[in-house]
């Protein structure tokens, strides 16, 4: 693939009639993105078995899944730093290489001790790329499409993540080492990639080029920002511990059915999640950011009560889709917020990082308490009280500001971005 430079930054296949064109770094990165979460999807149903062969208990194997998540959340902070310090083409590319050689290396583990540390440097990683992609999409992201761009951003993980159990299966019959080598490979092939099409980029400034910088404490003073921490915590709870934690149990455990259904219910949350993405991830564009937050985690936070209510298959499904479609009319636009809020002329890392954190947060929280509540109360409480959580986020972006920078031809409201965009403080 050839670099992307000024001149073909216009490109944007499929795009609908009188939308603005995309530049190509959002191409890019989008691929790489669904690269990488199908890598992922093709290491993490192996991960527990491979770690079990080497003779360790079954809460051993699980807690090398804990450790990618812990090592994560440990880093985030000094992620943001390092790209705050050298930008994010820098770190997005190192964090890519780190996970790449640790993740091939658990192939050659000789040790449970060994695996768990690659697994551990893995983490490291992931939170330098992840954290770096957001901030990459918010220098690359026009300011009249960074809805449109952070749909594609979040469908091509969404859609990454449903594909690669799929191809995980395909390599099962190559051995349990397999797919770590794959992914390894894989993420190679992405590091290599965006670093040649990104380093002649326009777009994607390198980190002396770049003057403003927006701390964490200049980013905590808005009221959009605070908002979109909280939904984001809400988010890593209910769709990540929530979900991921208690829906297989409850399935089996309440409805009585088989670990087939169990993976059905996680794949309707999947397609409702995807169904809607894009689509409101483009209608924030229009219509704003905060109009389509207050009703997602609204309905999100309601049908998530309701699933834990279901005393038939049908009435569980209909809603998990309902929750996944809702998480998905609010997910893009929660990042175009912070987009907004952050602005492509100032670099963020230490906001970003701090955003991406509380879904982390949220997500290993979750799953801890959530079995903790259907085991004391019940699975209904549990479902109750991750809706709960979801409402009470809705209720933060009641009393938050608009995000998305005012169009030019709305004169009848002199509003401006609320970042370094707009030229002034923030409110």
């Amino acid at each position: 693939m050839s670099s992307v430079s000024e001149g073909d930054c216009s490109t944007d296949t499929g795009s609908e009639p009188g939308a603005p064109k995309l530049p190509g770094e959002v191409w890019v990165l989008v691929a790489a993105n669904a690269v990488i979460a199908l890598g992922y999807g093709v290491v993490a149903p192996v991960l527990p078995a491979y770690a079990r062969h080497f003779g360790v208990s079954i809460s051993a194997a699980t807690f090398v899944v804990t450790a990618f998540a812990l090592m994560r959340l440990a880093f985030a902070p000094a992620s943001g730093a390092l790209i705050q310090k050298l930008g994010e083409r820098r770190i997005y590319v190192s964090g890519l290489l780190i996970v790449a050689l640790s993740t091939a290396a658990c192939a050659f583990a000789q040790t449970y001790w060994q695996l768990l540390l690659f697994r551990s440097l893995g983490g490291i990683g992931s939170t330098m790329f992840f954290i770096s992609a957001l901030g990459l999409m918010i220098r690359i992201s026009p300011a009249d499409a960074r809805g449109r761009v952070a749909g594609l951003f979040s469908s091509a993980f969404l859609i990454g993540s449903v594909g690669g159990p799929v191809l995980g299966s395909l390599t099962a019959g190559l051995g349990l080492s397999a797919p770590f080598v794959i992914y390894g490979a894989a993420l190679l092939i992405a590091a290599a990639v965006v670093f040649i099409s990104l380093r002649h980029s326009s777009l994607a400034t390198p980190a002396a080029e770049i003057t403003e910088k927006m701390g964490l404490r200049q980013a905590l003073e808005n009221r959009a920002y605070r908002a979109a921490l909280l939904s984001n915590f809400a988010t890593g709870w209910s769709a990540f511990g929530l979900r991921i934690a208690l829906v297989p149990l409850f399935v089996t455990e309440v409805l009585h059915r088989g670990a087939g259904i169990a993976g059905l219910a996680l794949a309707t949350f999947a397609i409702g999640n995807v169904s809607a993405v894009i689509p409101s991830g483009r209608l924030s564009d229009r219509v704003g950011r905060r109009r389509l937050l207050i009703v997602g985690l609204s309905v999100a936070g309601v049908a998530t009560m309701v699933v834990g209510l279901a005393d038939s298959l049908t009435l569980f499904l209909i809603t998990a889709y309902v929750a996944g479609f809702a998480t998905g009319m609010f997910s893009a636009p929660q990042q175009a917020a912070v987009a907004d809020i952050i602005g492509n002329k100032a670099r963020g890392g230490t906001a970003v990082a701090t955003f991406q954190m509380t879904a982390d947060v949220g997500s290993i929280g979750g799953s801890l308490l959530v079995g903790l509540i259907a085991q004391y109360l019940s699975f209904g409480w549990a479902f109750a009280i991750s809706g709960v959580i979801l409402l009470i986020a809705a209720v933060g972006w009641l009393f938050a500001p608009e995000t998305r920078p005012q169009p030019v031809e709305d004169e009848h409201t002199p509003s401006r971005p609320l970042g370094p965009e707009g030229g002034g403080e923030l409110p």
